[in-house]
Formats: structure tokens, sequence, C-alpha cells
């Protein structure tokens, strides 16, 4: 039988010779894709810039930056949104809930299942005295309900994701909520690591001008590390307490004054730090160079990935594995999915760690393993994986 996504992959094998995703069972593409042969030429070329321009750099350093912001708002169809880049997503959060009056708002609405940096900073801020509210993470009819019943004149945010992390499902509520948080004054801040590049979004359709969205590079758009950044409203006067000069350049002339208060330039760098390394600039905008000349547009990326979970589920179910060792996370359409396979197994830690024995590259948090194809990833890799994982309970469980 012939797949679509094998077209398209058997044409990018030969640009990953570094990675060498031909012959190597990455599955974790959901947490860290391979990086095009391209990347390495943008790693090369920073070196040669900063050789060569010095302190004058920064300059070209910032046209690379703007080249990731062009392609985000191109995917997100927004192009009055604002972009702050930082080298995590952690940072751009914090500096943004330190723009919040957490004194008189100090409830945060989120869910059971946001990402580790997420949960971990909400936790220990719970323990400062926060009013961290948790709502399930399942997308039912209840999931906007438990958000309007939380919300009072004592929150400050709803923070949610797009593409949840543990089982891969979409949340389909997003312009509701949306309309919600508008409502009651409240910002909406939305993790999109598992969304950029798998799902696409219309900003502009979806009614979310307003929104607040953090997205990283490291998971499908094969930028690397050190390039996140958040999408904020065009017309965003929030001043952050956690703030860096790079916020500011338009007042590094002026003399030092505490009198006076922090000054905050208009554009994209509201929510940013200060020096930082940009050689991931340079990686991640030959990247973007690449997925362009690749013609892997949105609608190609999100066909192919559907089409490949729907293989792995599909042949996932064919093993009729007794489903007390490991199913399926979640039984809804692959239309709900997004770009990872999610299974669940009181032994998932221990799966993976047989499984990377073979060489099979997979992700274990807690009961769930997950099964991430990229671009890249023909159908006999999804064949070759669901055989070897199929093996490997086989002998566990013998």
């Amino acid at each position: 039988m012939s797949y679509s996504f094998d077209i398209k992959a058997q044409e990018l094998l030969p640009h990953y010779t570094h990675f060498n995703v031909a012959n190597r069972l990455l599955f974790t593409g959901h947490s860290h894709q391979a990086w095009p042969d391209v990347a390495l030429e943008g790693q090369t070329e920073y070196y040669h810039a900063s050789a060569n321009l010095v302190d004058k750099k920064w300059d070209a350093a910032f046209e690379k930056t703007e080249i990731l912001r062009s392609y985000l708002r191109e995917f997100y169809d927004d192009p009055n949104g604002l972009y702050c880049r930082e080298e995590s997503t952690h940072f751009l959060f914090v500096s943004l809930m330190s723009a919040w009056d957490l004194i008189q708002k100090p409830k945060i609405i989120t869910t059971e299942g946001e990402f580790y940096s997420l949960y971990r900073q909400l936790a220990r801020l719970s323990e400062t005295g926060l009013d961290i509210v948790k709502i399930p993470a399942e997308i039912s009819d209840d999931f906007v309900e438990n958000i309007r019943k939380n919300l009072d004149d004592k929150t400050s945010a709803v923070m949610i994701s797009r593409v949840y992390f543990q089982s891969s499902l979409i949340n389909p509520h997003l312009t509701e909520i949306a309309k919600l948080c508008h409502k009651h004054g409240v910002a909406l801040v939305i993790d999109d690591y598992h969304g950029t590049n798998v799902v696409p979004l219309s900003i502009r359709d979806e009614g979310l001008e307003n929104a607040f969205i953090l997205i990283g590079g490291y998971k499908y758009l094969q930028w690397g590390e050190a390039n996140c950044f958040l999408r904020f409203p065009k017309d965003c006067n929030l001043r952050p307490v956690i703030t860096g000069w790079f916020a500011s350049f338009g007042s590094l002339q002026k003399k030092q004054d505490f009198s006076k208060p922090v000054e905050f330039d208009p554009g994209d760098q509201r929510f940013a730090s200060g020096t930082y390394d940009p050689s991931s600039q340079y990686r991640a905008a030959k990247v973007v160079e690449f997925f362009k000349r690749q013609s892997l547009s949105s609608k190609v990326l999100r066909a192919g990935y559907q089409e490949q979970i729907g293989l792995l589920k599909s042949l996932f179910l064919e093993q009729d594995i007794d489903p007390s060792i490991l199913r399926l996370t979640h039984n809804e359409d692959v239309s709900m999915n997004g770009g990872f396979l999610s299974l669940y197994s009181a032994h998932a830690v221990a799966i993976r760690k047989r499984l990377l024995e073979k060489e099979v590259f997979t992700d274990a948090r807690d009961t769930i393993l997950r099964l991430g194809p990229a671009p890249y990833t023909t159908s006999k890799q999804i064949f070759d994986v669901i055989g070897l994982l199929s093996e490997t309970l086989s002998e566990m469980h013998s």
C-alpha cells in the first residue's frame, strides 16, 4: 500500500544526513525533531559574521529574528501580532506574569495537563499564596464551563494548551474561551508548543487577537533550542517587572534616572531579557528557507502528520495488545489529534528504556509513552517501530 506522506519523506531524507534520519528510528518528533543539514550552515554563518562584523553583528542577528517572526505571522495568519524572542518560553511567561497585578488578582486558572515548565512555576507560586485553580484537561463539553464558573474579579489569567502534551488532543474551545476572557478582562495565555507547524491556526478567524501565545522552536519547527516567542496583541501596554535591557534599546543613550518610570520600546521586544547567543537564529533562519524550498506549508505538514498518526494508530490496534499493558490514551478521531500518538501504560518508562536499547527513540513521561513522527518519517519506519514495540512488549511480559 502506498502512502502520500512517503513521497515527501523520500524527498526530504537526503537533506538530513547529519542526523542520519534514513537509517534511524527517530520517533521523538514531538519533543525534538532532527535538523536539516542547512542548519549547520547557519551555525557556521554566525561564526563568520561574528569574526567579520564584531560588534556590528547584532543588526544581522536581528534580521534573522525577523525572518522567524515573519514565518510565525504567516503560520498564524496574524499580520498585526507582536512576537517577542527569547531563549525559553519559561522566561517569557514569567516576564508576562510579572506584569499582572497578582496582589489584587491572585487567581490563575489552568489545567491538570500543562507542560512541566508551566506546571512547576505555578505550583511554586501556589506555595507563596497565589490561587492556582486547576481544571481537568479532558477536552469535554464541561471545559469552558469549568473556566466560566471559576472566573471572578480576582482572576488575572487563564493559562491553557492548544494541544496537550500528554494526550496529543487538540483543544477545540479556544474561540469561546477567548470571548469569555475578553468579557471579564482576563488575559488568555495559550501554550502552543505542540501546535505550531502541526495544526494550522488563523488567529484572525478564531478571534484570538487579544491572546498571548507561547511558541517554541525545539519541536516541530526544527529550529532547535533558544528560539522561543511570545505572541502578544499589538495594543499591549503591559509593563513587566521582570525585564531586561533588550526591551528598551531606545533608552540606552539616556542618562540613568531612578526617579523616572522604566521605558519600554514599542514593537516586539516588550518582554525581552538581555544579551543572547544569536547562532540559534542563524540556524533557524536557514531552516525556514529550507521549509519554503521544500514546500512544507502548514497544509502539507498537517496532512502528513494526520496520515502518519492514522497509520501508527491502526498498526498499533492490529497488534491486539492487552489494554492492561498498553492502550491508546484516547479514542478520538485523528482529526482531534496533534503530531504524536499517545499510549497509556503503567510501564511506559520501562518500555521506552527497552526500546532505546534497540536504538528506537521514543519518549515517556510517567504513564504516557509517545510516538512522534516527523515529515521525514517513512511508512517503513512506522511499520518497523510498531513491530519492535510489539516485540518488546512480548519480551517484557513473557
